[in-house]
């Protein structure tokens, strides 16, 4: 039966993705058609279904099994063989990871030909793993230095590289690589090709010349990279790891001359807990806010307020394309709007499919939008030289980093952000000033930017852009309060980790047309009787099955509004966010971010009073004006056309 599975399925080693899709359905239907199978490991039964691995049954039987290859989020690979197990009555040893049982065996995971296979293995991959421990990014943290620790490797038994045998490739502002350092376990392919879809890695090589290149071995700067970071995320060593600011950011906190402020976003909130001993799923907002200051920051903003003036912005903009649409009949709009928030999105689109770029939202980033109003807006209130102010932003991605260098971000005449720190950055931070982040008291934000809403907050999960948006523009267009259309104002139908959603939303009814947008609008009758159709999407590659549909005229492209997140999960599973990662932490995380959105008293954008402030007394033209076209867009849209 073994063989007809594999003689179904071909080679899937290099299978691309609609292979892997038949890959898996054709395992699911042997499962079903097979009855569960007995496997005994180290003395312990338990029956599982027909195909699973070894590793899956040991895992249910409380088992630990060492790995370094595996991880939960990618397809199987077995090419470390640290997972090696002895199965009764067969002469070599196995992979657990990928070992699929499909009779009854008996299995040992400690006897001692599995412990000295797996130590030697761990000692072959010391003896070509060159650095020393203390100077490496990953120190302490390194999945390698861990079963060298558990296994007693106390000596390079098969020699040790006195060179780098690479150069470090620091071309990229969001990633470093060194390959010196890599263990060829294959996740940061994997994590490329299979995860994301986009295919930068690739092994080159055979034997001991293989090593992991981009194409022609080029520079990161030079490839395809979207700069997403998650191959740092399942980097097991100190291979890949984001471009480190961390130095700089101090030599700014400690030059008397400088205003350093630092914006903080929601995901890094409910992660940086992690990196100082507790469970995934619990915010420490108010505590880090504490440690902040400790370390130096003069100032401590909310990203969310930024958030919130990004809803404003987009869905004015989403409504502006709506009406040249169905009132004006030009077929020229672009429709749907794409958000435009995530970085590694944004250059995805970039490089697999410009010709859609004209939907992608004019708005920038929160990161973006809030380093242009505190190099201007705030500036002018404290009396501060912009050039004398630093803005650092905390955020839980790699491609903010390459995102804050775009040429084009620097709208208040100055680059818009300065800095971009991960949160395993911070964190690092923290424990060199010697700061308990847990033992902090807490504090709250600084104003003017200290004020934000449940929505900013939820941006933080994938489907959150998407909810805040619903939230504002529903009430924007129908005076009716979110709480009369959702409980608690919470949009279930756009919320979970499914990697592609699909919403309706009709509009049965509409009001009068608020303040806020009255520059922009007359009345709302254009849009009664109108189906609002939205979708979600996390990780790119879940964004090329959305591109793909839209390019075939499928569904969702009939959709108004897109949101796409580049990260598995949203941001809460971004490149910048401590390790490990995997479906059941970026769900604990996502717990965490809506509980703080429901603590919240203002829980709708546009009843920010901050945000009503910044537009009475600074961006006095309102949404899609042109001062915030300047500062806060790379376009601009005003009734109905562009201006470049």
């Amino acid at each position: 039966m073994l063989e007809d599975i594999r003689s179904e399925l071909g080679d899937t080693t290099r299978a691309p993705a609609s292979q892997r899709t038949r890959t898996a359905e054709v395992l699911k239907r042997a499962r079903e058609s097979h009855k569960p199978v007995e496997v005994t490991i180290d003395g312990n039964t338990i029956e599982v279904p027909f195909g699973a691995t070894i590793l899956d049954a040991a895992q249910q039987l409380g088992i630990r099994i060492p790995t370094l290859c595996y991880h939960e989020d990618l397809c199987l690979a077995g090419v470390c063989r640290v997972c090696v197990v002895e199965i009764e009555g067969q002469r070599t040893l196995q992979a657990a990871c990928s070992y699929p049982i499909t009779v009854p065996i008996k299995v040992q995971t400690h006897s001692p030909k599995v412990r000295r296979a797996r130590r030697h293995i761990i000692d072959l991959l010391l003896g070509s793993h060159y650095g020393e421990c203390y100077t490496c990014s990953r120190n302490n943290y390194c999945e390698l230095q861990r079963l060298a620790a558990e296994y007693g490797v106390d000596c390079f038994r098969f020699g040790h590289l006195s060179e780098p045998r690479f150069e470090i490739d620091q071309s990229s502002h969001a990633l470093v690589r060194d390959m010196n350092k890599c263990v060829l376990c294959r996740r940061c392919i994997r994590t490329c090709i299979d995860l994301q879809e986009v295919g930068v890695l690739e092994a080159i090589g055979r034997g001991n010349r293989t090593k992991i290149a981009t194409f022609m071995d080029k520079p990161l700067a030079e490839v395809i990279c979207i700069n997403c970071g998650q191959c740092i995320n399942r980097c097991p060593t100190g291979a890949l790891r984001a471009n480190d600011p961390t130095d700089e950011v101090w030599q700014a906190i400690d030059n008397p001359k400088k205003h350093v402020v630092i914006q903080t976003a929601p995901s890094p909130r409910a992660a940086i807990g992690e990196c100082f001993g507790l469970e995934p799923g619990h915010a420490v907002t108010f505590e880090m806010n504490t440690a902040l200051r400790r370390c130096g920051f003069d100032r401590i903003f909310d990203t969310n307020f930024a958030a919130d003036l990004t809803i404003i912005e987009e869905g004015a903009e989403l409504l502006m394309r709506l009406k040249r649409a169905l009132v004006d009949k030009d077929e020229s709009v672009a429709l749907p709007q794409f958000t435009s928030c995530s970085p590694g999105w944004v250059k995805y689109i970039e490089h697999f499919y410009p010709e859609y770029l004209d939907h992608v939202s004019s708005a920038k980033s929160p990161q973006q939008m809030f380093g242009a109003v505190i190099k201007t807006y705030y500036a002018q209130l404290n009396g501060l030289d912009p050039k004398d102010i630093v803005t650092v932003a905390l955020m839980p991605c790699s491609a903010k980093k390459f995102e804050c260098n775009r040429p084009e971000m620097c709208a208040s005449g100055h680059k818009d952000i300065d800095f971009g720190l991960t949160t395993r950055e911070l964190a690092k931070m923290i424990r060199e000033a010697g700061i308990d982040l847990l033992g902090m008291p807490k504090s709250d934000f600084d104003d003017p930017f200290g004020t934000a809403t449940g929505s900013g907050v939820i941006f933080g999960t994938t489907g959150g852009v998407m909810e805040a948006a619903i939230r504002t523009v529903v009430e924007l267009v129908t005076g009716h309060k979110g709480e009369d259309l959702f409980e608690h104002a919470e949009v279930i139908p756009v919320r979970g980790f499914e990697g592609v959603r699909y919403a309706e939303l009709p509009i049965a009814d509409v009001g009068p047309v608020p303040e806020l947008v009255a520059h922009l609008f007359d009345d709302w009758d254009w849009l009664k009787g109108v189906t609002l159709k939205m979708g979600v999407c996390h990780g790119t590659a879940n964004a090329k099955k959305v591109m793909e549909d839209i390019k075939s005229g499928g569904k969702f492209s009939q959709c108004h509004f897109i949101e796409f997140m580049a990260c598995p999960g949203g941001c809460l599973g971004g490149g910048g966010q401590p390790g490990p990662t995997s479906p059941e932490i970026r769900a604990a995380r996502a717990k965490a971010i809506y509980a703080e959105d429901r603590a919240y008293t203002v829980r709708k954008s546009h009843e920010n009073p901050a945000i009503v402030q910044l537009y009475k007394q600074f961006l006095t033209d309102g949404p899609c004006g042109q001062k915030s076209h300047h500062l806060l867009h790379t376009h601009y849209m005003a009734r109905g056309k562009y201006i470049e």
